[in-house]
């Protein structure tokens, strides 16, 4: 097994609505999708937005699209009107979802 970037199997999306975010995650190739269903868990997401108080994470699989939808609670600091942080309303934060590293056969990238 080897670590890639998981932003070398897939793209994303965020949106969010007051302290909710959604990320979108749709894989570059469908060869990869039981792959990143497998990786990419409601628990390892909501590891990694920790630290910035996502308290739940729920994960809506797409098949057709092969794509899936992570709807991460708590996580905005409060939501747009209310965080400190310049960007609180998480347009960037998919790239920290796209940072996890996911196992990939060696080989496969």
């Amino acid at each position: 097994m080897t670590a890639v970037p998981l932003h070398r199997l897939a793209h994303a999306r965020t949106g969010d609505k007051g302290n909710r975010l959604n990320v979108s995650l749709i894989v570059h190739d469908p060869a990869d999708w039981d792959l990143l269903k497998h990786e990419v868990t409601e628990a390892r997401v909501l590891a990694l937005f920790a630290h910035r108080g996502a308290s739940a994470v729920r994960r809506y699989l797409v098949p057709q699209l092969h794509a899936m939808n992570f709807v991460i609670e708590d996580a905005l600091e409060g939501g747009v009107n209310t965080a400190l942080c310049l960007d609180a309303h998480g347009k960037t934060l998919s790239y920290l979802l796209l940072s996890m590293e996911i196992g990939t056969l060696s080989g496969r990238s």
